[in-house]
């Protein structure tokens, strides 16, 4: 169909019919439902890089101390092995022969061993420590470079999806214009009864964004993608929830249709691209406000157009 409307877009003076909007509005849904996984898939690996991040960065902290240690070790092991290459064992037990008395020597000489075997021992135990928490950041290291890898094809990728974005935004205003072609952005009240306590601050938050821009990977406060503002609206409410709609169905207790509440998110798609926030029933008919797609400020919509997959309550 893309093709088809460019087609039509682009000729002069043939006698072809325009497409009609609503042709226009399903090729851009359809066209967005491709893009909007990889979004969610972009927020998602910038989150678990973020995580792993920080492992490395305590792993890092906790090594810190004992590479400082290694290091002063190995100096006195070295100035220990030169004292001894010149012969500071000999000259000592001269030293200890000289006193003339048995008792002392003895003495003396088992006080160097235990010296020796502590210091030893204690060298063993920091190499030892060090080397196992090498050996747990190995791993990590792995993981973070794979992540690194994986982030850079993203950033392509996204780079991709912004190109695929203006195109859709073009594709919107030969259609429309700069009117948008979207009708009323609040066609019932939202939140449609008011809950109070979290929910009612989440919802409410998330109305008052209400005509604010889609801009992807975004949680506010100025333009929002729909997690991000799921997100930014629970988090005014005291609840952390990661930017990721898959994720955030994980992070939180499923409830059914029957439960909602204005503030429960309504996850849409097999593939849980999508999430929205519940506002209310309006004479018989269920809404939500979401951040849909680029080029389409935030707005109200019915529940139903488009496929349910599951329902959950933060908090």
């Amino acid at each position: 169909m893309l093709a088809t409307i460019a087609l039509v877009i682009g000729s002069a003076g043939h006698a072809h019919a325009q497409p009609s909007p609503a042709e226009i509005e399903a090729e851009i849904d359809k066209k967005w439902n491709e893009i909007e996984p990889v979004i969610e898939e972009h927020n998602a690996v910038r989150i678990k890089l973020e995580a792993e991040r920080a492992k490395a960065d305590a792993l890092a902290a906790q090594l810190a101390p004992l590479e400082e240690e290694v290091s002063k070790t190995r100096e006195r092991v070295g100035v220990y092995a030169d004292y001894m290459y010149k012969g500071g064992r000999a000259i000592g037990i001269n030293a200890f022969l000289s006193t003339g008395d048995p008792t002392v020597i003895a003495e003396r000489l088992s006080s160097m061993e235990q010296v020796t075997s502590h210091f030893n021992a204690r060298i063993g135990e920091v190499l030892a420590a060090k080397a196992k928490l090498d050996e747990s950041k190995r791993p990590l290291d792995a993981m973070i470079a794979q992540l690194d890898a994986l982030e850079k094809e993203q950033n392509e990728r996204i780079a991709k999806i912004k190109d695929e974005i203006k195109k859709l935004d073009q594709m919107r205003l030969a259609a429309y214009g700069n009117g948008g072609g979207e009708g009323e952005l609040r066609p019932v009240p939202c939140p449609v009864t008011y809950p109070g306590g979290a929910h009612g601050t989440a919802v409410k938050f998330a109305c008052d964004q209400i005509g604010k821009p889609y801009v992807f990977a975004q949680d506010g406060p100025s333009s929002y993608d729909c997690s991000g503002l799921t997100k930014a609206a629970w988090l005014k409410a005291g609840v952390s929830l990661p930017h990721n709609a898959k994720a955030q169905r994980a992070a939180i207790p499923r409830i059914s249709r029957s439960e909602l509440m204005p503030g429960d998110l309504v996850f849409y798609y097999s593939d849980l691209h999508h999430v929205a926030m519940y506002a209310g029933k309006y004479e018989g008919v269920d809404w939500i406000v979401h951040a849909s797609r680029s080029g389409v400020p935030l707005k109200m919509r019915k529940m139903d157009n488009g496929y349910i997959h599951s329902y959950g309550r933060p908090g």
